[in-house]
């Protein structure tokens, strides 16, 4: 009866010493992931910041926007950088 009783509390125990490590992965996880949203968010306030330097017009801004909700970050920067080249030919 000792070894059955003692066979169960070490049962219970490598399940504890599982979840726990689980829980510790998981935290480490939501560390990360917490970090790269805000790299991203970060990312995002940046172009926005540039968005607003760039674009001369509202019209040019709502298409910026528009770019970076629709078709994401690289396909804005490339649609702020055909501005600018437009505005240097202007120049």
């Amino acid at each position: 009866m000792t070894l059955t009783l003692d066979n169960r509390s070490q049962n219970k125990e490598s399940s504890l010493t599982q979840a726990l490590r689980q829980i510790q992965q998981l935290n480490c996880k939501i560390q990360e992931l917490e970090q790269q949203h805000l790299s991203y968010v970060q990312k995002q306030q940046n172009l926005i910041s540039a968005i607003a330097e760039i674009c001369v017009s509202p019209m040019q801004e709502i298409e910026a926007l528009r770019i970076l909700i629709y078709r994401g970050e690289a396909a804005c920067r490339q649609y702020l950088r055909s501005v600018l080249v437009k505005q240097r030919k202007n120049s």
